[in-house]
């Protein structure tokens, strides 16, 4: 009887438990953390390709012409996106460049469409599998009174 009493005792007993809880826990707490920062790491891709856009579009409405647009277009983006050293396997630039064909003293409007293909294990974790399309919109106005071709 006095065994199985020193035994319910030992079964009682706190100690220990809070070193149990924090293994338990751990993997847990540090599974939201990896998780996190992948969200942040996308969300700065993301951020990068909205402003690789915007210098698309900003660099296409000073161009003349539609040809040199979709060609300064796609050099700026290639620029915006390595200056904020995101890889992309595929970045593809399309650019609305209807803006450019408005009469003189009409505002037009030149817009630019990057999308980024970046593979996740160079935008959220190392060792990732898979990749994600990243996208943005940028409208840039064109200069109402300059010379059009």
């Amino acid at each position: 009887m006095q065994r199985f009493r020193t035994l319910l005792t030992k079964l009682r007993d706190d100690r220990g438990s809070a070193g149990l809880e924090i293994v338990i826990l751990a993997p847990a707490l540090l599974g939201f953390l990896v998780l996190l920062a992948a969200a942040g790491r996308l969300s700065l891709a993301g951020n990068a390709v909205e402003s690789a856009a915007s210098a698309a579009a900003r660099e296409a409405s000073l161009a003349r012409n539609a040809a040199e647009a979709q060609a300064a277009a796609e050099d700026m983006a290639r620029v915006a996106m390595a200056q904020s050293d995101v890889n992309c396997t595929d970045l593809e630039v399309s650019i609305d460049t209807s803006g450019l064909a408005t009469a003189i003293g009409t505002t037009g409007q030149v817009s630019a469409r990057v999308t980024c293909t970046v593979e996740l294990s160079d935008a959220a974790l190392i060792g990732m599998p898979g990749t994600r399309d990243l996208s943005g919109t940028a409208i840039s106005p064109v200069d109402a009174y300059r010379e059009r071709r």
